[in-house]
């Protein structure tokens, strides 16, 4: 990573006081949670690697639980990764002089090199807290000392509820995680939504667009809880027609139906993570993880939730999830989304594009989250940390 790049230039950041930090954090926001994998994903004993906010980790899982630290040995720098070497249960040794290190918390436990080095027992490589909930592997990126905060303070409301079934799919995008974030928190963006297979594989009504009533907009920034951003769609004008020069041109899709004519409300969360209601359809629950990995790369952490009181209600929503909402929702309906920020990151990977954006009335939404980022995100990503 070219570190120069990873730089605002300072007067940038005086034209957007407001929002400063938010136009900062092109690696995202430190001392955060992120979802990295899915629990499927590593089994005991396995290992895997992550890159997020720019940090190369190595994770295993051990007696059941996911153990994590950065994929570097404190030596010479070289990638635990590249030919993992591990004697015993509880420890990695870099392949390249021998250094072993523990898996609890990063510590030099032995140098088979040089097993009488006075290094040994005094350093540590950094460890990382897991948590893993709703088939999701999370790791903490943030300060050493830094009072890592519940889980629950970084995720949505609803998503951690006892009865909240999930399914879970993880996919690559070459764009910044601003980009994906402000994607999918923007309500005008239905627009090219209208082609999806999803709207007739659920027979709802899809607009093209709306009017946006930014008094609706509900700002959540309680110490303790979630901070995030509501658009309460319920209260917008749907846009049924789009007119050129007079002419109508583009229709909405709008049916006789019981199904609502676009989603109650959708809401955005700190530190990247979009929740929707009653999408894909009524009764379920959208929420997609913005995680940074470079500036020019984010993971699309996407998942439904369905509430369920029974087993067979749990295992009947994991068969439609896996045979219906994962290919017709995630694979059709978000894979636009997927085009549309990569046709973003050729125009925003320079900074001075975040001033020279023309936003309209419909895009005060996401300034709000812009403002909400830079009052209580927890840190800034910087290239020092790397």
């Amino acid at each position: 990573m070219d570190s120069k790049n990873s730089f605002v230039d300072e007067d940038l950041l005086k034209r957007v006081p407001r929002w400063s930090k938010y136009l900062e954090a092109k690696l995202g926001f430190r001392n955060h949670w992120y979802p990295v994998k899915l629990s499927s994903e590593i089994g005991e004993d396995q290992l895997a690697t992550a890159t997020v906010l720019g940090e190369e980790i190595i994770l295993k899982r051990i007696d059941g639980k996911v153990k994590a630290i950065r994929d570097r040995c404190l030596h010479r720098g070289v990638r635990f990764s590249e030919k993992p070497e591990c004697y015993t249960k509880n420890t990695i040794t870099c392949w390249y002089h021998g250094f072993t290190y523990k898996w609890d918390d990063g510590k030099l436990c032995d140098i088979l090199a040089a097993p009488d080095s006075k290094a040994i027992n005094r350093k540590s490589v950094k460890s990382y807290p897991v948590e893993e909930a709703k088939g999701l592997i999370f790791v903490f990126v943030g300060d050493e000392g830094f009072d890592v905060p519940p889980l629950r303070e970084d995720v949505p409301p609803t998503f951690l509820d006892d009865d909240m079934c999930v399914g879970n799919a993880i996919y690559p995008v070459d764009s910044n995680w601003r980009i994906g974030a402000e994607n999918g928190f923007d309500g005008l963006h239905v627009y090219i939504h209208r082609t999806s297979s999803l709207v007739g594989d659920t027979q709802r009504s899809l607009p093209i667009g709306h009017l946006s009533d930014v008094a609706k907009v509900v700002l959540y920034e309680e110490p303790g809880n979630p901070k995030g951003v509501d658009d309460i769609f319920e209260n917008h004008i749907s846009v049924w027609e789009g007119k050129v020069e007079g002419q109508t041109v583009v229709h909405g899709v709008k049916r006789q139906t019981n199904k609502p004519s676009r989603t109650t409300a959708t809401s955005i969360w700190l530190p990247g993570v979009l929740r929707v209601d009653n999408f894909p359809d009524q009764g379920l629950t959208h929420f997609e993880w913005y995680v940074p990995v470079s500036e020019d790369k984010h993971l699309y952490v996407c998942n439904i939730g369905k509430r369920v009181s029974t087993e067979e209600e749990e295992k009947a929503f994991q068969h439609e999830f896996w045979n219906r909402w994962k290919p017709i929702s995630f694979e059709n309906f978000n894979a636009q989304d997927i085009i549309a920020r990569k046709a973003l990151q050729h125009y925003y990977k320079n900074d001075q594009a975040w001033i020279d954006e023309m936003l309209i009335e419909g895009d005060a939404p996401a300034i709000q989250w812009r403002e909400l980022a830079h009052r209580h995100a927890r840190g800034i990503q910087k290239p020092e940390n790397l």
